[in-house]
């Protein structure tokens, strides 16, 4: 005698039957649920990918135009000192000229031309 002739066998043909139809879809279901998701999650990462790589290259556009323009205030800044430096150095050497030419230099006490070149100094 076979299962399917009696009433209880056929009772636990269609339960299984039905079972696997109902896994069955739940699997399908659950697979196109997670494609979907899939699908999603991956177009969203890549949008935030390359957010990041855009405001990535920003960020170093900005910083390069600080740097440069730091760069060139510290150029000009380094120029004035240069600058500076030069004519000091020329009254610096005025000044040896104009005491090497004063007929006083070897005195005892200082006379007015080394008075005003003391002064010039401050």
């Amino acid at each position: 005698m076979s299962l399917l002739a009696t009433p209880g066998g056929r009772f636990l043909a269609g339960l299984l039957g039905a079972l696997l139809l109902s896994v069955g879809a739940y699997v399908y279901g659950d697979h196109r649920g997670y494609a979907r998701a899939a699908t999603t999650y991956t177009a969203q990462i890549a949008q935030t990918k390359a957010d990041l790589a855009t405001a990535r290259a920003a960020e170093i556009e900005r910083q390069n135009a600080v740097n440069d323009a730091a760069k060139a205030a510290e150029a000009r800044s380094i120029a004035k000192m240069q600058a500076d430096n030069q004519s000091l150095q020329d009254q610096i050497q005025e000044l040896q000229r104009e005491a090497d030419q004063d007929p006083n230099a070897n005195g005892p006490a200082l006379g007015s031309s080394s008075v005003r070149r003391i002064n010039e100094i401050r």
